[in-house]
């Protein structure tokens, strides 16, 4: 269990013991946990300075009962043992730093680069801390925000729709007609088409199958503003680039 992610249920269903009792043991009398010298504050923070490297990250993850914590790992050691250089409770600026700045700054110093989300209170507590390193917003952050953006117009244009639609409902019950939605050349009906089309523009378009494509073909053209902001979403080296230097310069 010190070498590996395994729990102490695990090992112990294998070799045919009680796994519960196997972890009191291990945590009272194998761990050295007792003895461990951040006993006292690790609820609250940790750090692991030997465990720096000149590539980082920080995030936020929540733990136990949904707590939020704050994250530094060392990239080299992709997600394994040592990848760990500090632990902080919560997400507040200040905290952060103060935890960080336990490590001494010969070593901080040494950092060339710190990948962070778009969280102002991330980007203040590196740039306070790790004076010089390159902050590089995570790809995954970008691109996330950049579909929620193109999510965002599809719902708004779908509400729209069904607006447009109700009015046409009453003034058909109005003049006592049956009202008739226009149906689309693949079957859909307008809100139908902007509802089908979630998926779609979550992808490129060499991954669209045969109906995402035919969507596509009617849905695009139609709403020019949504092809704008898709064909960006779906370029994301140059968006990236763009709204990650934007960023860094709002948070100095």
């Amino acid at each position: 269990m010190d070498n590996h992610p395994i729990s102490a249920y695990q090992l112990g269903h294998y070799f045919k013991v009680d796994g519960k009792q196997l972890q009191e043991q291990y945590k009272d009398y194998l761990s050295y946990y007792h003895s461990w010298d951040q006993k006292e504050h690790a609820e609250k923070w940790l750090v692991f300075p030997k465990n720096q490297g000149e590539y980082l990250s920080i995030d936020e993850t929540a733990l136990s009962n949904g707590e939020l914590y704050t994250i530094v790992t060392n990239k080299a050691a992709k997600g394994r043992k040592g990848a760990i250089v500090a632990m902080c409770k919560g997400t507040v600026a200040e905290d952060i730093i103060a935890v960080l700045e336990r490590i001494p700054l010969r070593v901080r110093n040494k950092v060339k680069e710190v990948t962070l989300d778009m969280a102002a209170n991330m980007a203040k507590a590196i740039r306070r801390c790790f004076p010089h390193a390159r902050r590089v917003i995570d790809r995954f952050h970008v691109q996330k925000l950049a579909s929620d953006a193109v999510q965002e117009l599809r719902i708004k244009y779908r509400w729209k729709a069904l607006d447009e639609e109700n009015k046409l409902i009453a003034e058909a019950r109005k003049s006592k007609q049956k009202y008739q939605p226009e149906v689309l050349s693949n079957g859909d009906t307008l809100k139908q088409l902007l509802a089908r089309s979630r998926y779609l523009l979550f992808k490129p378009s060499s991954r669209w199958t045969p109906c995402q494509k035919e969507r596509a073909d009617i849905l695009l053209p139609r709403y020019p503003l949504l092809q704008k902001a898709y064909l960006l979403c779906i370029r994301p080296n140059n968006y990236i680039l763009s709204v990650s230097t934007s960023f860094l310069k709002f948070c100095g």
